[in-house]
C-alpha cells in the first residue's frame, strides 16, 4: 500500500507542467528584456513550478545586488537548483527501499513457514497433504514479496530517470537564464 501511495504521489507530482512547463524559460528572459520584473511578477514564477523557483531565485539575486558577479549569481540559482532537485527525489529513496526489503520479507515468511512445517511433521506421523499444504503456503509469501518488489522496482527506475531528465533541464535551462541575467546586469549599469 505504501509503495501504490508513494508511486500515485511521484506520478502525480512529477507531471511536466509542474516541474519545467514548455516556454517558461523563454517568457522569463522576455519579461526581463530590458529591466527586473516587479516584485509580484517574481513571486508568481517562484510558486509557479520548479523551474520558476530556480529562475526567481536568479532575479531576485540581480535584484538584491545589481553588482553581483558571475560567480554568484550563478551560486544562488545552484543552492535553489539542488533544493529543487531534492524535492523531486522526495519519496524515491522509500520506493527503492520497498523495492528491495519486499523479497527478502516474502523470503523470510518462507524460511518461517518451512520452519513451522518440518516442526510440526513428528518422527512417523508423517502427512503428505500437510506438508504440501505448508510448503505452497511458504512459497505463497515469496510470490508475495516479489509482487510487491517487481512493480516498486520498476516505477523506481522509470521515476528516476524522469527525476534525473528534468535535472538535468533545470540546469540547462539555468545556464540559459543566468547567461541572459548576466547580459541584464550590464544593461542595468
Amino acid at each position: 500500500m505504501v509503495a501504490l501511495a508513494v508511486i500515485i504521489e511521484r506520478v502525480l507530482s512529477l507531471r511536466l507542467h509542474l516541474v519545467t512547463p514548455p516556454g517558461l524559460l523563454n517568457q522569463a528572459i522576455q519579461a526581463s528584456q530590458a529591466s527586473l520584473p516587479s516584485d509580484e511578477v517574481i513571486t508568481q514564477l517562484e510558486q509557479h513550478s520548479a523551474l520558476g523557483k530556480v529562475l526567481a531565485s536568479g532575479w531576485q539575486a540581480l535584484q538584491t545586488n545589481p553588482h553581483i558577479n558571475d560567480v554568484d549569481l550563478r551560486y544562488s540559482m545552484e543552492v535553489s537548483g539542488r533544493e529543487v532537485a531534492h524535492g523531486l527525489e522526495k519519496n524515491l529513496s522509500t520506493l527503492a527501499t520497498i523495492a528491495s526489503a519486499a523479497p527478502l520479507l516474502g523470503l523470510l515468511g518462507t524460511v518461517i513457514g518451512m520452519i513451522d512445517i518440518f516442526g510440526s511433521q513428528a518422527p512417523g506421523t508423517s502427512n503428505p497433504a500437510q506438508l504440501a499444504q505448508g510448503i505452497s503456503m511458504a512459497l505463497y509469501n515469496t510470490a508475495f514479496g516479489l509482487i510487491v518488489a517487481i512493480p516498486a522496482l520498476m516505477f523506481w527506475r522509470f521515476l528516476r530517470a524522469r527525476v534525473e531528465a528534468y535535472v538535468l533541464e533545470l540546469e540547462l535551462d539555468a545556464e540559459r537564464f543566468a547567461r541572459h541575467l548576466l547580459v541584464l546586469r550590464s544593461k542595468l549599469r
